[in-house]
Order: C-alpha cells, then sequence, then structure tokens
C-alpha cells in the first residue's frame, strides 16, 4: 500500500534526510587514502546519535553496521571493515537515519584521486541520470516515467549497465515502503506518482554488466564481472508539476571539492 504523507509528516521526513546530508558531508571531510570504511563507519555512528537520531540500517534484518560502504565493485550494502582505501578507488556510501518516527536515506559516491577517466564518467553519468529520474517525479506521472529517464541516460545513451536486483522505494515511517522504484522501465508504466508521496531514487549504474552477485556475507553485492559501480541517492516529495527534493547533496560537494584528495565529479 503506498502511503500519501502529510504535509507535517514530510517535513520530519525532510529533516531526517538532511540530517544523512550531513553525516555524507561529514564523512566527505574524512576520505583519504589510508583511512579504513570501519573507521568512517564508527565516526558517522557517532555523529548521528550526537545529534539525537539513530543509524536506520544498524540491525535492520540483522545487518550489522550503521552504514553500508561499498567500493569499488561493490554496488550497494557494502560491510566496512579495516581494509584501507587507496588512490582511484570509488567509495559509495549510503547512510539512514531515523529521527522523530521517520527514515531519511541518502547515498553519494566518491572517488579518491586521481580517479581513472573512464571512473569518472561512470560517476558522472550516474549522477545526472539520479536528476534526469527527479524531474519526472511529479504528480500525474507515473514511476516507470523515472525509471525510463534513468534507463534511458545510462543504459542505452551511455552503455553503462542498469542493476536491476535493487531498486529506489517509498519512505516513511518505514524505511522501505511502497512503491518500489526500478530506474530500468517504460513510460507510462506502473503506479501513479501523487501529491505528497514520498520515495528515494537511486540509480546504481555500472561500467560493465548489469550482472550482479552477492558476497558470502549475505548483504555485499557486487558486479559479476568485477568492474566499478556507482550510486546516488535522493529522498523526494512529489508535488503537482515540481519534485521537491528533501535530502541535499549541497554541503556533501562543497566538502568534496573543499578535499584535494577527492574527484569532483559534479
Amino acid at each position: 500500500m503506498i502511503l500519501i504523507k502529510t504535509n507535517a509528516e514530510v517535513e520530519l521526513i525532510r529533516e531526517s534526510a538532511l540530517l544523512v546530508s550531513s553525516t555524507l558531508a561529514e564523512l566527505a571531510t574524512l576520505l583519504k587514502p589510508g583511512i579504513t570504511t570501519a573507521m568512517l563507519d564508527k565516526h558517522a555512528e557517532e555523529y548521528i546519535l550526537d545529534n539525537k537520531a539513530v543509524p536506520s540500517f544498524k540491525n535492520y534484518h540483522g545487518y550489522p553496521f550503521a552504514t553500508c560502504i561499498s567500493v569499488n565493485d561493490a554496488v550497494v550494502h557494502g560491510f566496512p571493515n579495516n581494509n584501507e582505501l587507496k588512490e582511484g578507488d570509488l567509495v559509495s556510501i549510503d547512510v539512514g537515519v531515523y529521527k522523530n518516527g521517520y527514515h531519511g536515506d541518502s547515498a553519494y559516491t566518491f572517488g579518491l584521486a586521481p580517479v581513472l577517466e573512464m571512473h569518472q564518467l561512470l560517476m558522472s553519468v550516474t549522477k545526472a541520470s539520479l536528476y534526469l529520474g527527479l524531474e519526472k517525479a511529479i504528480a500525474g506521472n507515473r514511476v516507470g516515467d523515472i525509471s525510463f529517464a534513468i534507463q534511458d541516460f545510462t543504459e542505452r545513451k551511455h552503455h553503462f549497465g542498469v542493476v536491476r536486483e535493487l531498486v529506489g522505494h517509498g519512505l516513511g515511517k518505514q524505511l522501505h515502503e511502497d512503491p518500489q522504484v526500478p530506474n530500468y522501465g517504460k513510460k507510462g508504466a506502473g503506479p501513479k506518482l501523487r501529491d505528497n508521496m514520498v520515495i528515494a531514487i537511486e540509480p546504481m549504474t555500472n561500467l560493465g554488466t548489469r550482472d550482479v552477485i552477492y558476497d558470502t556475507d549475505g548483504w555485499t553485492v557486487r558486479t559479476k564481472d568485477g568492474k566499478f559501480s556507482a550510486h546516488y541517492e535522493h529522498d523526494v516529495c512529489v508535488k503537482r508539476g515540481r519534485v521537491d527534493i528533501l535530502s541535499s547533496f549541497e554541503n556533501i560537494e562543497l566538502n568534496e571539492k573543499n578535499n584535494t584528495l577527492l574527484f569532483s565529479n559534479y
């Protein structure tokens, strides 16, 4: 069942979404070769707790960490670990928070400079596809309009692999609500978008094949061919004639730009 939010609920979700955004921006100041994803996860959890919220992901269906940090060929749901990051890595960080009864959920992919040109393109195209999908998240359209816009740009125009097994989703009191929001599909297909629906749109794009495999940890999803992947996610509220983006990349991008060890892909 698709739940339509009240204006008051939308503002509570916005508060959670913006806390996710500030958490990602905080982590952008720490990213550098030599740091471990376990260190990043620890810092993120402390930051979330200090802001009177709790990590949405920790203990969600048994997931043991506060964040999902997926490096290089890991698409999503990567386990933070003690391996040191190195130059050229792509680091996708997905964060969720639960505050005042509502979840926020956003993701961003960072590159540790120097980043190969083909990986720069992968990041830029994936991020651009997110905003093309956002443009379609208006009342009266259908989920398939979002899906088609993302797939058409990433897969048909740039020939990257669009992951099928993992999708965007509704968001609110539950971390994952209806509707599912695939990153591939047909115009005019799927559930109709209605005013004050809140959804998370999150393209996951692979440099090579769209096919994925699962690690033995049961969570980490990797590209089947071992090529790199990128992932970006915004929370949005559907409106008539426009989309209201509840999360923000502004401070993430600012901290990314100020950190000379990161590749700024915007």
